[in-house]
């Protein structure tokens, strides 16, 4: 897959920082402009990513280091199934946008177990695809929840803010770990959805050889 025109994105952030918004509006902004698009997020929504989000809505009862192990193989389904697999997508030459990848599991699962670990779990998935930039999207803890209670009705059991703080400090953690082998670039997620969308379309424009815009004409 090398010499690809094509990119593997992951957007990065806690909980709030507006991972799902920028996913959109960059796949729509790609979209118009006439490439092949595949969004897409972790937790997936097939079966393991269920029993994930089960755990999370605090339905059923789990040790982390379950919840470790599901989500390594939630990864690896999510990569290599036949039918919706990332890998296949980047093949038939589609632009990948996930909604979290390998970072948000050493920052969450890393919060609450040992980091290296989760890294050496999750290995054989960064071998398999790498994305061509993890965009962090970093927000506040307190701005977070701010944005979560004011868009949710019941909160996840992992969504406080001392949690926050925590999974923010082990995103920071990781990606010093890990500045060797990955791509990572941080957009200042306090702003408005209009000038993080801006600085994360200029980022993504550099990538592919797009015109940059400027933010008055976004």
């Amino acid at each position: 897959m090398k010499n690809r025109k094509n990119l593997f994105i992951a957007l990065e952030g806690i909980d709030g920082s507006g991972k799902s918004t920028q996913t959109k509006l960059l796949t729509e902004k790609l979209t118009a402009l006439g490439h092949k698009v595949y969004s897409t997020f972790e937790p997936t929504d097939n079966q393991i990513g269920k029993m994930i989000r089960n755990i999370f809505s605090g339905k059923v009862k789990a040790d982390n280091r379950v919840v470790a192990g599901l989500f390594v193989a939630d990864r690896l389904d999510h990569l290599l199934n036949e039918e919706y697999g990332i890998v296949k997508k980047i093949e038939a030459g589609y632009t990948v946008i996930c909604d979290r990848y390998c970072f948000s599991s050493y920052a969450y699962q890393g919060a609450h177990m040992d980091m290296d670990w989760v890294i050496q779990a999750n290995s054989m998935s960064a071998q398999i695809l790498r994305p061509d930039v993890n965009i962090f999207i970093d927000v506040s803890p307190e701005i977070s929840m701010q944005r979560l209670h004011s868009s949710r009705d019941n909160m996840e059991i992992y969504e406080t803010i001392d949690n926050q703080k925590l999974v923010r400090a082990k995103y920071v953690e990781a990606f010093e770990k890990l500045k060797s082998l990955e791509k990572i670039f941080m957009v200042n997620g306090d702003r408005t959805p209009d000038l993080i969308a801006h600085d994360i379309w200029n980022k993504v424009a550099s990538m592919l050889g797009i015109e940059q815009l400027n933010a008055e004409n976004q």
